[in-house]
């Protein structure tokens, strides 16, 4: 069985409640122009679509996954004219990936420098830190 929650247009607290994303979130994305705008009911209240709620869950799992504003507004452009291929959306990814990879092996350096820092701590209660010595270096 679906869920119905999304199957019908939602105002934006019930959108920010259903996808977990926080409303100042789903705000920002407007104003920066990666959430199109939405319709307004009569009174005046954003009322978001069933296709509104899908590019936010998008959106919000390439945030998950790293990928960069700018990067989420390529593939964005690419999905919203229609115009692209899966080669296209590939490539993308793969640069995405490069450049997960390289933040990992840096991660793994700040990891391992960190470590042999903090070995050459003795604990005292002196004010003479190898840790402090090492990160005025």
């Amino acid at each position: 069985m679906t869920d119905q929650s999304n199957q019908k247009p939602l105002k934006r607290g019930a959108l920010a409640n259903l996808t977990g994303c926080n409303l100042e979130t789903i705000r920002y994305y407007e104003k920066i122009k990666l959430m199109l705008p939405p319709d307004r009911t009569t009174s005046g209240h954003r009322i978001y679509s069933i296709s509104d709620q899908s590019r936010l869950r998008f959106i919000l799992r390439c945030r998950e996954l790293g990928f960069s504003i700018e990067e989420i507004r390529s593939l964005l452009s690419l999905v919203d004219t229609g115009n692209y291929s899966c080669n296209e959306i590939n490539t993308l990814t793969r640069l995405h990936l490069t450049s997960i990879s390289k933040k990992i092996n840096d991660l793994k350096k700040m990891q391992q420098t960190l470590q042999t820092i903090s070995q050459e701590c003795s604990n005292g209660d002196t004010p003479d830190c190898p840790i402090i010595d090492a990160l005025s270096a």
